[in-house]
């Protein structure tokens, strides 16, 4: 886009490069500026900086004709000339367009696209830079964790302030809604494992012991494990997406702008709703679990329904049954934990609730592995 000045149009681009008494040094352009025009280099001032000591350096603009973005980048390179010899700069000569541009590119971030062909990071730079992250995670969620924490202890006292409404309805997209994925996902592994076992049970003649396989893996470790991966994928994004979205609509900012903590007014009754949802669906699970390895069993062992019932119950004890129900509420809380932290974290954009949503899935799976883990070890110590 081509601009005209108030002085008119001027036949052909003149530079003119002269010193002032008082040493500053005047960059007077006339003329036409537009692409397709013979243009003067700038050169001419850079040249004229290096060689000598100004002070600074003013621009005068009273015959400059039409202008466009070549006087721009002609300014550009001058004062980055001027900028190298430390000379100041004065462009109240220039025309006033030509100022807010030059204001507007820098006020404006330089974002340097990354190459293919840029070297790496060396090995031992990329694994400090990893520590570093991951130290600052660390930090800040340990400081989450503390948050959660004494609003558990306001809760308890009745001083968190959140809506119970808002704790109603978490209840209810947490467990009712949940229903029908975890029913098809528990009785479908259930059905695998009593058919994988089923197979190597009949080469034995110990078809029965189907049903303990199913019943004792269900009740003790899977349909937690499973209930808690379910609900990572679907409530921990959630939560990620909803409180990352108030984060860019700068809602947690007007609930502590009133003094209201966000931690007990979001995440609470988040945390609160999945510690006492994931069990109860876990319990659900273990019957449908249970249910789906007897179709397995009545159907292609042919176990009648009486001997597989009974059967079931001789193998499971309240052992198994508290000891899965203690890994849900624990899965549970970490699957709000991880939604919550990542959509308080989350970047001021639409790519940031996106991305925290993403990994408040995957580093919610990972803390109920991990858990599950320490499970499994800390009950062998036990003997449970």
């Amino acid at each position: 886009m081509t601009v005209s000045s108030s002085a008119g149009l001027a036949e052909a681009a003149h530079l003119d490069v002269h010193q002032d008494p008082d040493g500053a040094l005047v960059v007077r352009v006339a003329g036409a500026w537009a692409v397709g025009q013979s243009l003067p280099s700038p050169d001419v001032v850079v040249t004229r900086l290096a060689a000598h000591a100004v002070p600074a350096l003013r621009y005068e603009a009273t015959g400059l004709g039409a202008w466009d973005t070549t006087l721009l980048v002609f300014t550009r390179a001058v004062e980055a000339a001027a900028a190298a010899q430390r000379v100041t700069t004065d462009r109240s000569g220039l025309p006033g367009g030509l100022q807010r541009l030059l204001t507007l590119i820098e006020s404006t971030p330089v974002r340097r696209a990354t190459s293919a062909h840029d070297p790496d990071p060396a090995f031992v730079e990329q694994v400090g830079l990893t520590a570093i992250a991951a130290g600052a995670w660390l930090r800040g969620y340990t400081v989450f964790l503390g948050e959660v924490m004494l609003s558990m202890g306001r809760w308890i006292r009745r001083r968190a302030r959140f809506r119970p409404v808002d704790l109603v309805i978490q209840v209810q997209q947490a467990g009712i809604e949940a229903l029908p994925v975890v029913t098809l996902v528990n009785f479908l592994l259930g059905l695998i494992l009593a058919f994988v076992g089923a197979i190597q049970l009949e080469m034995f003649g110990a078809s029965i012991y189907v049903a303990n396989l199913v019943g004792i893996a269900m009740v003790r470790d899977m349909a937690a494990l499973m209930t808690a991966i379910v609900m990572a994928g679907r409530s921990g994004a959630s939560y990620a997406a909803q409180i990352g979205t108030m984060q860019v609509n700068q809602e947690v900012d007007a609930l502590e702008t009133l003094g209201i903590s966000p931690v007990d007014f979001l995440v609470l009754p988040r945390v609160m709703a999945l510690m006492l949802m994931v069990p109860l669906l876990t319990l659900y699970a273990d019957v449908v679990g249970v249910i789906g390895g007897a179709a397995v069993g009545l159907g292609m062992l042919h176990i009648s329904p009486v001997a597989y019932y009974q059967q079931t119950l001789s193998a499971l004890n309240v052992g198994h049954l508290l000891g899965g129900l203690m890994k849900a509420a624990t899965y549970g809380v970490l699957v709000a934990l991880a939604g919550c932290y990542q959509g308080l974290h989350a970047s001021r954009s639409s790519a940031g609730v996106g991305e925290a949503a993403t990994t408040a899935v995957v580093r919610g799976i990972v803390s109920i592995i991990v858990a599950c883990g320490l499970f499994a070890f800390l009950f062998y110590v036990l003997g449970w």
